[in-house]
Order: structure tokens, then C-alpha cells, then sequence
């Protein structure tokens, strides 16, 4: 089971009302991306809760660009850098309870818009892995079920509420409630024979 370091240095928590300029946000920065690395990205996606209309969410886009292989991702991250974009120079991985800390399929690159622009996480992952599926299949069953769409957004601002100042408390309790819903989203995914959705640049 991944330890999760709880720091109580970060800064405070904001969860704003779902906003739909986060759409068209999005499909800029994506643009922006996509004119800087062609094809050497697969897919741009919009993930993580602005990806969700009616789901409030901290004010950060969050994209993912799918890549056939991360070990040749300077494809994307060098022509992302010389355009301003930040970091993406050393390997990282997300977090999965029932995975190792540095199993292959938690991989990835992770990069930030250029310094002054409206904050986004732009997270570099690879074709068919467990990360890069989870993120898809998370946000298309949050769009499906309404029930799950407003009980998620609840635990989010109980989480707000109880660790006002500090992210990293607030995702320490959120991210368990991601596990469970993954459960869930795995029967949804096989009755009715998901794919991701295809609105990617």
C-alpha cells in the first residue's frame, strides 16, 4: 500500500462552482499543445473534475497527453519547453493503493503551463497503461452517473472544509474515495463495453 506523505505546507483549498469557461479553456491550451508537438501526441484529453460538466473542482485544467512510448517523450516535452511550458524532465508516478510506488503502469511526465498563465497540470502518459486509461474512464463515469457526479463533489467539500490550508490533507482523504469509485466505474466500464470518449484534440 503507497504511503502518502502529509506535509501541512501546501497551500490553501479552493473548490469552485463548476464553471463551463472550463471547456473552452481547455480546447485553447490544447491547441497550443497540439501546434507545438504534432503528432507525436496520440491524444490531448481534458481530465480530472473541470472535465465534468456540473462537477465543482479547484480552478486548475488538467490535460492529458497520450504518448506511444514515455521513454521517448522528448518528442513532446522538448517542443512543449521551448514553447514556455515548464518541467518534464524526470520521470514521477501517481498513486494506486494496490500498486507499487515505481510500478511501470503509475508512470509519467508532468508539466506546468508557461510562468504567469492560467494554471494547468498537464500530465504526459503512456498509451494503454493503467494511469492513462484510469484518468479516461474516471472522468467518462462521472459524466454518466449523476448520483456518483454529486456524491463525489460532496466528499470534495467535506475535504475542503476539514483541511482549508492544505492540499495535500485534502487529497490524503479524497483520493481514497477515487479508489472506491474506480471499483464502480470498472462494473460500469464492462456492461456496456466502454471506450473513451472521443472529444481529444
Amino acid at each position: 500500500m503507497t504511503e502518502y506523505d502529509i506535509t501541512k505546507k501546501s497551500h490553501p483549498v479552493i473548490v469552485s462552482e463548476y464553471d463551463p469557461q472550463w471547456a473552452a479553456e481547455f480546447t485553447y491550451l490544447a491547441q497550443r499543445i497540439r501546434g507545438l508537438v504534432g503528432s507525436s501526441a496520440i491524444r490531448i484529453d481534458h481530465i480530472g473534475s473541470t472535465s465534468v460538466p456540473g462537477l465543482a473542482a479547484k480552478d486548475i485544467i488538467d490535460l492529458q497527453v497520450t504518448v506511444a512510448d514515455l521513454d521517448r517523450a522528448e518528442e513532446v516535452t522538448v517542443p512543449l519547453r521551448d514553447g514556455g511550458f515548464r518541467r518534464g524532465g524526470e520521470f514521477i508516478y501517481d498513486e494506486f493503493w494496490t500498486m507499487a510506488a515505481t510500478d511501470p503502469q503509475l508512470r509519467k511526465l508532468y508539466m506546468r503551463e508557461p510562468e504567469g498563465e492560467r494554471q494547468a497540470h498537464i500530465h504526459i502518459r503512456e498509451l494503454d497503461r493503467f494511469n492513462q486509461r484510469y484518468a479516461l474512464l474516471f472522468r467518462d463515469y462521472l459524466r454518466a452517473s449523476e448520483d456518483v457526479r454529486k456524491g463525489y463533489e460532496e466528499v470534495k467539500r467535506r475535504a475542503a472544509r476539514l483541511f482549508p490550508d492544505s492540499i495535500d490533507e485534502y487529497l490524503f482523504l479524497k483520493d481514497s474515495v477515487f479508489h472506491i469509485i474506480y471499483e464502480a466505474a470498472c462494473l460500469w466500464a464492462k456492461t456496456i463495453g466502454w471506450a473513451p470518449d472521443d472529444e481529444y484534440l
